[in-house]
């Protein structure tokens, strides 16, 4: 059996209004049809989206079921988590979706919000939401975002205000600041392009190239490893190369899949790694010629010493 994802039942976004459900684990023949017969006897279905991928049609393995009111979506969450999908051995795999089907990712990520970093597996939007309202009145929600592929924690999240003061108070007051068991680091969010491919608007230049999946990381601790660089990179998705030219202050990392880089870019800029805070930019794709495999040294002092 497939374990059930934490915080199920959590209410996801800190409040009674999310109506969506995340559905995990599907197998590549499960399209809305399927799910439909799972959930739609209920009569409480609003909406069905089986998530695909973009060049193949193929599905990513999830998708979403939003239904008429916060109760239903509670009460399917309940009734199915860890009973056996039809037709399979598979156990349903279900979690709140970190934001509702009707509410655009640049809403969830608004101007007046916060990015809050390294957080402990167990924080839920709750727990974030309870941290912050009860020090700043004109907070409005709090999200912390789930690995689609998982249903877990990608540690990280964001916190929206009301209010620009109590934001920039935040800004400076709660770095630090326990949630659970960790100490949280907090930065500045930025909205998500509302048109484009899958773009974000990240630190550093417009890289223009929607396949790049190539992360810069500048002003690097020199006593880090490629491995403990890798280790750093891989909490936001799978890394494809690690690479640190020989006596420079900088490094490059590939990711599998753009929409991790664009999430690394956005949650680690200003981290410290190593004893050093580092700085993130598009580096450029291997089509470029940028991010190199060999040991052509003299190739990355030049890389290096262009971005530095």
């Amino acid at each position: 059996r497939t374990p059930t994802p934490p915080a199920a039942g959590s209410g996801g976004n800190g409040c009674e209004e999310n109506k969506t459900i995340w559905v995990g684990d599907l197998q590549y023949w499960m399209d809305e049809n399927y799910l439909h017969n799972c959930f739609g006897p209920s009569g409480e279905v609003v909406t069905i989206k089986v998530i695909r991928n973009r060049q193949t049609g193929q599905s990513e393995g999830y998708g979403f079921v939003e239904f008429f009111s916060h109760a239903s979506a509670d009460k399917a969450l309940q009734n199915f988590t860890g009973h056996v999908m039809p037709n399979t051995d598979r156990a349903f795999k279900l979690n709140w979706a970190s934001y509702s089907m009707g509410e655009k990712r640049s809403e969830v990520v608004s101007d007046h919000s916060i990015f809050v970093g390294d957080l402990a597996a167990d924080v839920t939007d709750e727990m974030l939401m309870e941290l912050f309202a009860s020090k700043y009145r004109s907070v409005k929600g709090a999200k912390v975002i789930i690995d689609a592929n998982t249903g877990r924690s990608r540690g990280y999240g964001f916190v929206r205000f009301g209010d620009d003061t109590d934001k920039a108070h935040a800004m400076t007051e709660m770095n630090g600041v326990y949630c659970s068991t960790r100490p949280i680091r907090v930065g500045p969010a930025t909205p998500r392009r509302t048109s484009g491919d899958s773009g974000s608007s990240t630190p550093g230049h417009s890289d223009g190239d929607s396949n790049n999946r190539t992360v810069y990381v500048g002003g690097l601790d020199p006593n880090v490893s490629e491995d403990e660089l890798r280790k750093s990179f891989a909490k936001y998705g799978d890394v494809a190369s690690v690479k640190i030219p020989l006596g420079k202050q900088c490094g490059f990392v590939q990711y599998v899949n753009r929409t991790d880089a664009e999430e690394a870019l956005q949650g680690l800029n200003g981290a410290v790694i190593g004893k050093q805070a580092v700085r993130l930019s598009w580096g450029r794709s291997p089509s470029h010629k940028q991010f190199l495999y060999d040991n052509d040294l003299s190739h990355e002092r030049l890389l290096c010493c262009v971005h530095v």
